[in-house]
């Protein structure tokens, strides 16, 4: 009898073994994002790259500024294993700080050098310019032209009309700030930056949430990328109108890279690879974002401004990640003041 009971409770242990592993088996591998950009466009990519490769994705969508934060936060257990999307300054403080890991995915082949980092940091899946956005209704409203200039954004109509990201939690905020210092130097961007934060109405906490109110009437001008102003106007805000500062503009590179000792090391891998093709990034073409796309075979959407069509300034993006905690800092203490 004894032989017998020990022969049943093996037999059970043994099944149960078994059914562990099989539920282990067919367990579906997970993957946990940070996104920067759209939440339409990211609950697209994310959708078909579930349907493509079986790995189910937990998302949350924040501004750039605000993963940077959250990553900071968790430095010593990263809840999250991919940051996709957002400028890529961000994306280089971040490096500096110890919190991405370097991934050289096989298809960065496909990318030109000015959009990825040489070490594989980052890589860059979207770009595209600064704007000026204006509401053409509320301008004639009050007999003013489409500003075309950083400077005609002084002008005392705009007063308190004017809204802009604000750079410590919006990468479209930090953008502005990097691109009139490689424009006029520092101490210049300063000045001009002091006179322009009095003209300023709202600081929004994201970079597309100024042409929203723009797009409202509820704002006049603001300053944010094209592509987000193409996107409200495809939208229904026919009073949208864009130009771009005659001085120089700059351009953000949106890039995806790995968390340094995220949770799920493969599937994030898996999902650099997917993002740097080119019909992935042709997937955000069917949600309305008019960004310029990295990959040299993808199609970037007509309405996407072409950088060498602008008066673009030389933005060097290493030297704005390597210096954006200082930069903020003396824009909180000189300019913010809150």
């Amino acid at each position: 009898m004894g032989k017998k009971y020990v022969s049943i409770i093996l037999s059970t242990i043994l099944m149960i073994a078994v059914l562990v592993g099989c539920t282990s088996v067919n367990e579906p591998k997970m993957l946990h994002v940070y996104a920067g950009l759209y939440e339409d466009h990211a609950i697209k990519a994310i959708e078909a790259f579930e349907k493509e490769t079986g790995i189910k994705v937990k998302y949350v969508r924040l501004s750039a500024g605000e993963i940077l934060h959250r990553l900071q936060r968790e430095k010593d257990a990263p809840r999250a294993s991919i940051w996709f999307g957002g400028p890529v300054d961000t994306f280089i403080q971040a490096k500096q700080e110890g919190l991405l890991a370097p991934y050289l995915s096989p298809n960065r082949q496909q990318i030109d050098d000015i959009f990825k980092d040489e070490e594989g940091y980052w890589t860059g899946i979207y770009a595209g310019p600064l704007a000026i956005v204006s509401n053409r209704l509320w301008l004639q409203q009050n007999g003013l032209s489409v500003p075309k200039s950083w400077e005609e954004l002084l002008q005392s109509e705009l007063k308190w009309m004017i809204a802009m990201p604000n750079p410590n939690t919006s990468g479209t905020g930090y953008t502005i700030l990097a691109t009139l210092i490689q424009l006029y130097g520092e101490e210049a961007a300063f000045e001009y930056l002091s006179k322009l934060h009095g003209q300023i109405g709202w600081y929004t906490t994201s970079g597309s949430t100024s042409g929203r109110l723009v797009g409202m009437g509820d704002m006049g001008v603001a300053i944010l990328f094209a592509h987000d102003a193409v996107k409200f106007f495809k939208e229904g805000f026919n009073q949208i109108v864009i130009s771009f500062p005659k001085e120089g503009t700059g351009y953000e590179i949106g890039a995806v890279a790995m968390i340094h000792n995220g949770p799920e090391k493969e599937e994030a891998e898996r999902f650099i690879d997917w993002v740097l093709t080119k019909q992935a990034q042709e997937l955000g073409k069917q949600v309305g974002n008019y960004h310029l796309l990295t990959n040299r075979e993808a199609l970037s959407p007509a309405e996407a401004f072409p950088l060498s069509e602008l008066n673009v300034v030389n933005y060097d993006h290493e030297w704005a990640g390597v210096n954006r905690q200082k930069i903020l800092k003396r824009w909180n203490s000189e300019i913010y003041k809150e």
